[in-house]
């Protein structure tokens, strides 16, 4: 027996109402024709099917490449991260906060932990998310990053794909910002990444100046830049402590005197960095050609 107008009256409605509907509806009358006639009605045999699952719309914050608002297909946190573009390298996956507005204006909260399903290679958590749910991807806390790999999980799908490196060489070779995969280490950013994709920086090989290269990079817990002396030459001959891995926004300068001149650019610097926009800012300066002046 199939009731089209009871489908009909279900369409759209959550499992958990169509159910009470159903047993409000059917149950009464079905329970008198079984006193009646308990051979020929029996227990009800019903089988539902899922034809289309229902999608929604959430609001992705923190720590994440693209926050906004996002539709998705299929409600699940991993889809909700790679319609943002991936999470940041500052992102502590360890704390996914998912936040809910109940019905009666209550608003609760729920902590999912997509870290340790990847480092230990087990199976992700399948927290189903609902319409309006807002969902925040929390900040690192560098007090709590000692049992935490970075590098693992930049290398993940759940990380922003490509992440931007500028590069400073000679005068009138500025390279400027190049974008490479996420996860990549300086050498695999230097000679490009054939397995991952990337063309490299675009520096010449043979060039004497990468015996002296300085990876810079914005520290927020110190407030300011960190300057680290680099040989590219052992670095390529498989030299780990010269082959650091790459994070978003990090500087490149090729040669003894551009390290030198930076670094005192940054040492003098009229205005302290207040955040990596300032830092980024500063080198937007250096790549309008003035600091060459």
């Amino acid at each position: 027996m199939r009731s089209v107008g009871l489908a009909n009256a279900l369409q759209g409605l959550p499992y958990q109402v169509a159910e009470v509907e159903i047993n409000q509806r059917i149950a009464p009358d079905y329970q008198t024709l079984r006193a009646e006639n308990p051979q020929r009605f029996g227990v009800p045999d019903v089988t539902l099917t899922l034809t289309a699952q229902r999608g929604v719309e959430v609001i992705m914050l923190g720590e994440i490449e693209r926050p906004g608002l996002y539709p998705l297909d299929v409600p699940r946190v991993t889809a909700a991260l790679l319609a943002a573009g991936g999470a940041r390298s500052t992102a502590d996956l360890r704390e996914i906060r998912i936040q809910r507005r109940l019905p009666n204006n209550r608003l609760i909260e729920k902590t999912v932990d997509l870290y340790t399903p990847v480092r230990d290679g087990s199976p992700l958590p399948e927290e189903r998310l609902e319409d309006g749910d807002v969902v925040i991807i929390s900040r690192l806390d560098p007090a709590q990053s000692q049992d935490y790999d970075v590098n693992l999980v930049t290398r993940s799908t759940f990380a922003q794909p490509d992440i931007l490196v500028r590069v400073f060489n000679y005068p009138g070779g500025v390279v400027g910002g190049r974008r490479v995969p996420n996860g990549s280490t300086f050498v695999d950013a230097l000679v490009g990444d054939a397995v991952r994709g990337g063309d490299g920086l675009g520096l010449p090989l043979n060039q004497a100046n990468l015996g002296s290269v300085a990876l810079i990079r914005f520290d927020p817990e110190q407030g300011k830049p960190v300057v680290t002396k680099l040989d590219a030459k052992d670095a390529i001959y498989g030299d780990p402590t010269q082959n650091p891995p790459l994070r978003d926004n990090d500087v490149i300068v090729v040669g003894r005197n551009f390290i030198n001149r930076i670094t005192f650019a940054i040492d003098t610097v009229t205005r302290p960095f207040q955040d990596i926009l300032s830092f980024i800012l500063f080198f937007d300066g250096i790549f309008t050609g003035d600091f060459f002046d």
